[in-house]
């Protein structure tokens, strides 16, 4: 098992429940999927980018990314419709938490000049959404195999009703909130 998930099954589910009132057990915060995805729009002149930023996905989530094609053609930017443009991965059960485990002790404490993730990034909803400039702050990726720098979002979906239960269940999570 995970660690993060014995840490909430353990730990956070039953602070949690107390700190906000909650009887049900099942009706506490918990995390539905991590969504990692990114935006390839160089994709449209050279196919080949596409091929290596879905072999990095890959490695750094474990699962093959699924490609996103253009729903608009846009001339300004040479954009047809269902031309591939993006990648994305939906994360569920064991793999979402050994990704948040890797995210939260790996991942973050490489990035340069960090200074704690932003409090306010959260959607109304209780999803937390956070991006990376680089692909290489995950050791997954071979830094002397990297043909080019590709940032990626990460959405963590949870079962909060809010903002604040979200940011309580992400601070016991054991993420880096900027004070």
């Amino acid at each position: 098992m995970a660690r993060v998930l014995e840490k909430y099954k353990n730990e956070i589910l039953p602070a949690l429940q107390s700190e906000l009132g909650i009887d049900n057990p099942l009706a506490v915060p918990r995390l539905k999927k991590i969504v990692v995805s990114m935006g390839i729009g160089r994709a449209t002149q050279n196919k080949q980018m596409l091929e290596v930023a879905s072999n990095e996905l890959a490695l750094i989530t474990g699962q093959k990314p699924v490609v996103c094609n253009a729903r608009k053609s846009v001339s300004n930017f040479k954009l047809r419709q269902g031309m591939p443009i993006g990648l994305k991965v939906t994360l569920r059960g064991k793999r979402m938490y050994e990704f948040l485990d890797r995210l939260i002790s790996v991942v973050i404490p490489r990035v340069r000049d960090f200074r704690g993730l932003s409090p306010r990034a959260f959607d109304g909803h209780g999803n937390y959404s956070l991006g990376l400039t680089e692909q290489t702050v995950f050791p997954e990726v071979p830094i002397d195999k990297v043909q080019f720098q590709q940032g990626m979002n990460i959405t963590i979906v949870t079962s909060a009703r809010n903002d604040e239960q979200a940011y309580k269940l992400m601070e016991k999570l054991g993420m880096p909130f900027r004070k």
